[in-house]
């Protein structure tokens, strides 16, 4: 069965929805670093109890050969991430 793309898609959509929304209009402004982080399931079979297992694959992709500025753009979204006051950040 072919991966359902649809969760990756609507998550990109609604980030550059937000980003129009916040710096539209400002001059000068781009799209600099970008980075998408992608957690893939997998079922492995059930436990000795019956219930499904599962194991999880990351993913990253990002368009910066510096891995240092990669490791910082990640350490900013988790600070972000941690002191937002909702379930999700549109930053």
């Amino acid at each position: 069965m072919p991966l359902d793309g649809s969760a990756l898609g609507t998550c990109a959509s609604e980030q550059m929805e937000a980003l129009e929304r916040d710096y539209g209009d400002e001059e000068g402004v781009q799209v600099g670093m970008v980075m998408t982080i992608v957690e893939i399931v997998k079922e492995q079979g059930t436990g000795p109890s019956g219930n499904p297992r599962y194991i999880s694959h990351v993913r990253m992709r990002h368009n910066v050969g510096d891995p240092y500025r990669v490791i910082g753009l990640m350490q900013q979204a988790m600070h972000n991430l941690l002191s937002s006051s909702g379930p999700s950040s549109e930053e």
